[in-house]
């Protein structure tokens, strides 16, 4: 897998200040999306063991509030592969630590119905995931007063409680920023 960016320090992309993990490859290709460079599976670098122990350590200080996952498209089957051992050793070394992801498919059509049934890759991958940002982002529908997504289309979605109700929950900010 190639990763087009790392951010040690994000304020934008979930909750509190957190590293962000941006991924090459998406095969979604949204009109005007914010990231197009990324669609190119072969864009930026080869992400390595290097890279996960540099999250690992920047995600160390009480005050980083969690990793996100960004694109490109993490969802994409060759990325799931790439992202997991990285996910893993988040969870293993800060568990109370939250993962957020933002993915151009559906939860319950893509994610849920097709991916969990073929790849035992995802299963794995959503485990780890606590909050979900789904659907692709339609120009259309954009709406820029929106926390954390681009337009109106998409969800976040409360992952954990959404597998254990078998429906979507979605996401509620408590209080902290």
């Amino acid at each position: 897998m190639n990763y087009a960016d790392i951010k040690y320090i994000d304020v934008a992309n979930g909750p509190g200040i957190r590293v962000s993990l941006f991924v090459s490859g998406c095969t979604h290709h949204c009109k005007n999306c914010f990231n197009a460079a990324t669609w190119d599976f072969n864009y930026g670098e080869p992400f390595t063991e290097k890279h996960i122990d540099e999250i690992i350590e920047y995600l160390k200080p009480s005050h980083i509030k969690g990793l996100s996952l960004l694109g490109g498209e993490p969802f994409e089957y060759s990325n799931q592969q790439g992202i997991l051992p990285l996910v893993r050793r988040v969870k293993e070394e800060y568990p109370d630590k939250d993962i957020w992801c933002w993915t151009g498919y559906d939860f319950e059509k893509d994610i849920k119905d097709k991916m969990l049934t073929t790849w035992p890759e995802t299963r794995e991958l959503i485990s780890y995931i606590d909050i979900l940002v789904d659907g692709k982002f339609i120009e259309e529908l954009k709406n820029l007063s929106l926390r954390f997504r681009g337009s109106s289309n998409q969800r976040i979605i409360d992952v954990k409680k959404s597998l254990d109700t078998n429906e979507v929950v979605l996401w509620e900010e408590r209080g902290t920023i």
